[in-house]
């Protein structure tokens, strides 16, 4: 994995740590088992996975974070299907109850595309972009394992970075297709589900996802194969209403979640239906 530039004293020149050295912590600690560094290091990821580290942590005041990370499917079935203003609607709806809520000060997000572009890295909810026509046109495909990874990778690196600098870090991850992997390259189902395994066991790490129904993939068998419990999978019909309604589900739970650690306990172990 690719280095940042970096001092004598291992930080990079902005005085984060390494992509590296925040994955050998998180796995010295024994968040990352070795199938999961494993997953992290099939391709250099440091460049992406720094692409989407926006804020340092030096520039947070609250003594705890939440991180809400979402992966809008930008693939051309998308809106073939109609359902790009349904997504964007759906980005803008969780985005505006977490900036609308008592917890937003803790609260940062992140916008990773599927096909892997940047809409904006961790930053405070107030913000963040809401997705329009103009930065949200899908009409790629579906690297749904390949960008997972790219996705956790982020999410783990960003919760460690803040662990290792005295400050509980608790994440909400939601990952959105509307069609099965189509185009990886280097990850397989195996790989995400190693990583969420691990983000499961410590507790800390909600990873949730929607399929959008195409027809003819079983989502829910997708996404078992990814490690995704049940409670936090859901499979609304190609249809605007219903696409809108699973982001309404999930930026309810988002703002449960990011009250406090009982809180995010009981939503963790409730799923969507908590």
């Amino acid at each position: 994995m690719s280095k940042n530039k970096e001092n004598d004293n291992g930080t990079s020149r902005d005085g984060s740590l390494d992509i590296e050295q925040l994955f050998e912590a998180a796995r010295d600690d024994g968040a990352l088992s070795p199938e999961a560094m494993q997953a992290l290091h099939i391709t250099d990821l440091g460049a992406q996975i720094q692409a989407g580290f926006g804020v340092q942590v030096d520039d947070v005041a609250s003594s705890e974070v939440v991180l809400v990370t979402v992966m809008p499917d930008d693939s051309g079935s998308i809106k073939f299907a109609g359902n790009a203003p349904a997504v964007r609607d759906g980005h803008n709806l969780v985005v505006g109850a977490l900036a609308d809520s008592r917890q937003r000060d803790s609260i940062l997000a992140h916008n990773r595309y599927l096909n892997g572009a940047v809409l904006y890295p961790y930053c405070p909810i107030a913000q963040a972009v809401k997705m329009d026509t103009k930065n949200y046109d899908p009409m790629l495909g579906t690297p749904l394992y390949d960008q997972t990874v790219v996705l956790l990778g982020t999410v783990i690196a960003k919760a460690q970075e803040f662990a290792l600098s005295g400050v509980p870090a608790r994440t909400v991850t939601l990952i959105i297709s509307d069609g099965a992997d189509a185009g990886s390259t280097w990850a397989k189902a195996k790989d995400v589900c190693a990583l969420v395994r691990d983000m499961r066991r410590a507790e800390a790490h909600i990873v949730a996802a929607i399929g959008i129904d195409d027809g003819n993939t079983d989502f829910r068998a997708v996404f078992r194969d990814m490690g995704i419990e049940d409670r936090w999978i859901l499979t609304p019909k190609s249809d605007a209403a219903d696409v809108r309604k699973a982001f309404a589900l999930f930026s309810q739970s988002a703002v449960r979640a990011s009250q406090g650690g009982a809180s995010f306990s009981k939503t963790a172990a409730g799923g969507f239906g908590g």
